[in-house]
């Protein structure tokens, strides 16, 4: 394995450069994002990411077993190995209290078309969704309930966005993932005969009065405004969360729990 490259000031033009993978526009012209995060990394090596580029920082890894091995694991695979100072590293890390692993990664690009799912799928449909955050804990979700993927439909924000990378805890490669409009995901459910069940308040029609049990696509809405109508009036079914307080509405990684885990519920049992 070759020695890694030494770069110790914040001012060099490799460090800026990956300051501007936070911006959608290069990362879409590129096709590279960033995963920051001894965890993140560790999970998308598992579901078989190889970096371009490994950036680390001892200072900020610590010695642990752990840490040095992440980086001769990632330099076994061909990857190219930056040791950065910290001040270099704290200039191009994207979160507060880094801990010395960023690596510049394949962006995740796939359509409906893409996906490969079985007879009797579940799956998440994002509609409009603009949090990085909720994006990212819905992956999360997904990853922990053996959801067979999750689509963004109409995307306010991509997949690799370094902050829904962080929320998914590296969760965006082990899920499949794809985006596309609102009418591709609709056709595409609709030619493999999938149904697509909407989650709105304006339903009598409860979460767990659904069965779940076959090929099943559950739609949650943007957080502001939900699903639109287009959206609600083709879906198969209209399901709601009861609520008894007074907020009108769950924060929508929420919701998409709530409903996926009573999916996996029925499932169990079938």
């Amino acid at each position: 394995m070759p020695e890694p490259t030494l770069i110790t000031s914040p001012a060099n033009p490799r460090v800026k450069a990956l300051g501007t993978l936070r911006r959608r526009r290069v990362r879409e012209e590129q096709g590279r994002t960033l995963v920051e995060g001894l965890e993140e990394l560790e999970l998308s090596l598992d579901s078989g990411v190889v970096p371009r580029e490994l950036y680390f920082c001892p200072e900020l890894m610590g010695a642990t077993a752990r840490a040095s091995g992440l980086v001769d694991r990632v330099g076994r695979l061909g990857t190219e190995l930056v040791q950065l100072s910290r001040a270099a590293f704290e200039k191009a890390a994207y979160r507060e209290g880094p801990d010395g692993f960023l690596a510049v990664v394949d962006t995740v690009e796939r359509r409906c078309a893409d996906l490969d799912v079985p007879d009797d799928a579940l799956l998440l449909v994002c509609q409009g969704v603009e949090k990085p955050g909720n994006l990212g804990a819905m992956l999360r979700t997904a990853d922990a309930a053996g959801v067979d993927a999750v689509v963004a439909a109409d995307p306010v924000t991509d997949w690799g966005n370094p902050n829904t990378v962080r929320a998914s805890k590296g969760t965006v490669f082990s899920v499949q993932v794809a985006s596309d409009t609102t009418q591709a995901v609709q056709a595409w459910l609709a030619g493999r005969g999938i149904p697509l069940v909407a989650a709105t308040p304006d339903t009598d029609t409860e979460h767990t009065d659904v069965d779940w049990t076959g090929a099943v696509a559950v739609a949650v809405g943007a957080e502001k405004t939900g699903l639109t109508p287009e959206v609600i009036s083709a879906a198969d079914r209209r399901v709601r969360i009861p609520m008894v307080g007074r907020a009108d509405s769950l924060n929508v990684a929420t919701s998409a729990a709530i409903i996926l885990y009573e999916a996996v519920r029925q499932r169990r049992g079938r």
